[in-house]
């Protein structure tokens, strides 16, 4: 029995159609937003986006026609389409040397965020000026944080780094993690990067369903699973659909940025020191209990005697982060 994802058709086209302007050029990579990359294309292509940022090479579409920019710098050692539409960014200066002449070239600023880019200081070297006319150039790419407070830092480094890099040679900037409304503060013939905005900007658009496989009375004391751990009191066994495969139970790494999201973090790693873990799977209105944690395509779930167990094939609902989850099917509802 699957793990299904429901999208509300309508509900989140509107969210599409409201948020989507020219400006914004549709990211899809990775898993598609837990939607997939073939049917955020197509929905990119509807809007009216004739560009698309894909994460890597691997995630060009072999039959588009429409530009498709790839977010990883290139790299000399990287398997890179041939196509005319693919726009590649370069984010070092050695890279602008290498890179075969006529390719079509965002270069890369480096930003706060420090992951990649051309620092600031190097944008006059004899290496980028002169590449400057062996690439095609199609503008300075600037990528930022995301973080509380973020967005006001991020526009005026913006304004910084876009007057730096314009004064070299004049051009787009492609710009991610600053509001589609402080655009006109960088400049003209500025363009937004958007993902999770646009894609789960409207979350009650979505509705993801797990099947309860199997419903098992247990006692106080009894153990169950792979780990013969004791339930801690009467109840019920629940054996549901999404497990590790689906990417249920893996996270990433807390940022932990503030005190309270801290003390979280602990109190989470305590319950996780005594083997206690809190499932994504709803039940009457409440996450519950992990039995044990989940296995590849399933998981066991603690349910309290005081609650009615589901019948076997009904479904129960899931808390997951989309970018991180497989789903077995897509709903279009």
């Amino acid at each position: 029995m699957p793990l299904i994802l429901h999208i509300d058709s309508d509900r989140w086209r509107d969210h599409l159609r409201s948020t989507w302007n020219p400006d914004i050029v549709p990211v899809a990579k990775g898993n598609g937003y837990g939607v997939g990359n073939p049917r955020l294309i197509a929905e990119s292509r509807a809007l009216g986006a004739r560009t698309i940022a894909v994460g890597t090479y691997n995630e060009v579409p072999p039959d588009s026609k429409d530009d498709v920019v790839v977010l990883t710098p290139w790299r000399p050692f990287l398997e890179v389409p041939q196509g005319k539409n693919v726009i590649h960014t370069v984010s070092r200066l050695a890279d602008l040397v290498s890179i075969p002449a006529g390719s079509r070239v965002l270069i890369e600023v480096q930003t706060s965020m420090r992951r990649h880019g051309i620092g600031a200081r190097e944008l006059r070297h004899t290496m980028l000026l002169n590449a400057l006319d062996r690439i095609r150039f199609e503008g300075w790419s600037l990528h930022f944080p995301m973080g509380a407070g973020g967005t006001s830092a991020n526009v005026r480094e913006a304004q910084d780094l876009a007057k730096a890099a314009r004064a070299v040679r004049p051009g787009a900037i492609w710009v991610s993690h600053v509001p589609a409304q402080k655009l006109a503060d960088i400049g003209d013939d500025v363009k937004l990067r958007m993902g999770t905005a646009l894609w789960l900007g409207d979350r009650g658009a979505f509705d993801v369903r797990a099947t309860v496989l199997d419903v098992h009375s247990v006692r106080r004391g009894e153990r169950v699973g792979y780990r013969q751990r004791r339930v801690t009191g009467d109840g019920h066994i629940l054996v549901v659909s999404g497990g590790t495969a689906h990417g249920v139970g893996l996270e990433a790494p807390t940022a932990a940025a503030t005190v309270r999201q801290r003390a979280i973090a602990m109190a989470k790693g305590s319950l996780d020191a005594a083997g206690l873990a809190l499932s994504p799977f709803t039940i009457e209105g409440k996450q519950r209990w992990f039995a044990e944690p989940p296995h590849m395509q399933a998981s066991m779930l603690f349910l309290p005697a005081s609650v009615a167990p589901p019948a076997v094939g009904d479904d129960v609902g899931v808390d997951v982060r989309y970018t991180t989850t497989t789903f077995d099917k897509v709903s279009m509802d």
